[in-house]
């Protein structure tokens, strides 16, 4: 069985009413543990709602191996860079693999109103992220979803719901072009992951038409919100799947 030295020390942050202050397991032996329950998401969250101890234990060690777990080749890329950690932390970030966050009427996207709920696997693509930037941003390195699929949402149609994460966002083209065009941050909607603010890459004319094509999705139906910190939230109407197979030809 693989195994993980921890070798650091991190200051104990229990409470005074924290009920397993008198003791606990070691990190090492909770690490274990976990590797053994294939890092499950769920008890992941479940033990960082015990105490601040076990929540800090969690955003630090837990939830990025359960990134790395899931998505190896996409977190060997994120950190490339020499980052030892990726924007907006950990949790954050498994929370964006596996979690549909859906929309509120009167939120990000008006009046549509679908529940969130968690999603067994998707697949995140630097290749489908190049069809969301613009020509002069293509250097810039984004994972994309695929679309989560809402089926007849009434005069809505077929919904799709799709996220991401920018690789480096704060030195991302598409940041300093988000800031050269004056894009006004949204007023009250914050993202779901890592509760930073959010950008309307439409309100700053940044959705090129290849976004539609890859999604199979209409044209003028595409919208997306990039945060502080890089993660990627949008949505579309798509196409029937007969013509958005010829779409899929034509591109």
């Amino acid at each position: 069985m693989e195994s993980m030295i921890l070798t650091k020390q991190y200051r104990c942050i229990h409470s005074s009413s924290c009920q397993c202050i008198k003791g606990h397991l070691s990190e090492d032996v909770i690490f274990l543990v976990f590797q053994q329950l294939n890092w499950n998401p769920k008890l992941i969250a479940t033990l960082s709602c015990v105490c601040k101890w076990f929540d800090d234990l969690a955003k630090r060690v837990l939830w990025k191996a359960f990134c790395r777990a899931r998505a190896p080749k996409m977190l060997l890329d994120l950190q490339s860079s020499g980052s030892h950690s990726v924007d907006g932390n950990w949790r954050a970030l498994g929370k964006l693999l596996i979690y549909c966050s859906g929309c509120t009427k009167g939120g990000l996207f008006n009046n549509i109103h679908i529940p969130g709920h968690f999603v067994y696997r998707t697949r995140f693509s630097r290749t489908s992220g190049k069809s969301f930037l613009l020509p002069q941003c293509r250097t810039d390195i984004l994972y994309v979803s695929d679309p989560c699929e809402h089926l007849d949402q009434g005069d809505e149609g077929d919904v799709g719901f799709f996220r991401g994460i920018f690789k480096s966002f704060s030195m991302s083209k598409v940041r300093k072009m988000l800031i050269e065009r004056g894009a006004q941050l949204h007023p009250t909607e914050v993202c779901p992951y890592c509760k930073a603010k959010w950008w309307s890459m439409q309100q700053a004319e940044m959705i090129p038409q290849s976004a539609s094509c890859r999604l199979g999705a209409y044209d003028d139906c595409i919208e997306y919100y990039v945060c502080l910190n890089g993660h990627v939230l949008g949505i579309c109407t798509l196409l029937p799947l007969s013509d958005s197979e010829e779409v899929s030809d034509l591109e």
